[in-house]
């Protein structure tokens, strides 16, 4: 079946949406070119890999993972994983200690 044709028999049963149908597309029947641009998850990995000040809206998530195409499931586990990543702030050098001559 076609991923809309999909959609389209799963949306029928009351509490499964768009997200639910996208997850599934993904995990369980392995489609290489989704992207769920409203997860929350999505729009925040998005936006700590590219270094946006604010979350962005799906609509532009969607327009730059054109770009992603026809692989853009693994784009999106991409940004999942960047939300895993703990950010660590940049190391300071130890200051240099000064020897004194006299020991």
């Amino acid at each position: 079946m076609s991923e809309e044709e999909i959609h389209e028999r799963l949306t029928r049963v009351h509490g499964i949406g768009e997200w639910s149908v996208q997850m599934f597309l993904m995990s369980r029947l392995g489609r290489p070119d989704v992207l769920p641009a409203h997860d929350y998850g999505i729009r925040k990995g998005f936006q700590r890999v590219y270094g946006h000040k604010d979350v962005p809206k799906p609509q532009a998530i969607l327009e730059h993972g054109e770009r992603w195409r026809p692989y853009r499931s693994i784009a999106s586990w991409y940004l999942w994983r960047a939300l895993e990543e703990k950010q660590t702030k940049p190391q300071r050098k130890p200051k240099a200690r000064k020897i004194s001559a006299a020991r």
